[in-house]
């Protein structure tokens, strides 16, 4: 069993904001993959599906972004789940729009929901960072996560999205493969630059990947 984890806050009026790309993700993860219906579990919106045959619950955490630990470790603790088998899908500032990465460990960069699921859980889980670029100013960061994504930034968020829910089977089984699998699917809709040589060399040497 893996937990993949969309981080955002509930309710219609934070829908469209920044800060809630990775609930977008697991829904359209949830639709891909034809999921169970959604119930409220452990503090969030859960559903189990099969990831081409890997057994997955996709969790939205409803305790809002800053006590998304709590609803993780609920579920951790009832599937009796290690570190290991964790997956958060998140908003990243410092990767440009569009771009991904995905990363166990390190850092939390500030980001209040990965501050709670390490606190709770531990902080050597995987890490599927959503880039949504940076305002350029600090002291613009919350107004500009907690905003709904522009007309003009749609068509970038719903195709990253959906290549994530395509090759989501691959993530929990190959990082590196899954991250260039979306890059691909990202270069060929125009969002993202194609890679260097260099940059492919160094995305396989990490084990991570664009």
């Amino acid at each position: 069993m893996r937990l993949l984890v969309g981080l955002g806050n509930p309710g219609a009026k934070y829908a469209g904001n920044r800060h809630n790309i990775g609930f977008m993700a697991i829904d359209a993860v949830h639709r891909a993959h034809r999921a169970a219906p959604w119930r409220a579990r452990f503090q969030a919106e859960a559903a189990e599906v099969s990831l081409d045959g890997e057994k997955a619950l996709l969790l939205k955490p409803q305790t809002f972004m800053n006590e998304s630990g709590r609803a993780v470790r609920a579920a951790m603790d009832f599937y009796k789940l290690p570190l290991s088998a964790l997956y958060v899908l998140h908003d990243e500032l410092d990767l440009p729009p569009a771009k991904l990465r995905v990363k166990t460990g390190g850092g939390i960069a500030g980001h209040n929901g990965l501050r709670s699921i390490s606190a709770h859980c531990g902080n050597d889980y995987a890490r599927v960072r959503l880039g949504i670029g940076h305002p350029g100013d600090k002291a613009l960061v919350h107004s500009y996560v907690l905003n709904d994504f522009a007309k003009a930034e749609q068509p970038w968020v719903d195709d990253l999205c959906d290549a994530i829910a395509s090759h989501a089977p691959l993530l929990v089984k190959d990082n590196a493969l899954f991250a260039n699998r979306v890059h691909v699917a990202m270069e060929k809709a125009g969002h993202v630059e194609a890679k260097t040589a260099r940059e492919a060399g160094t995305a396989k040497k990490a084990g991570q990947g664009e």
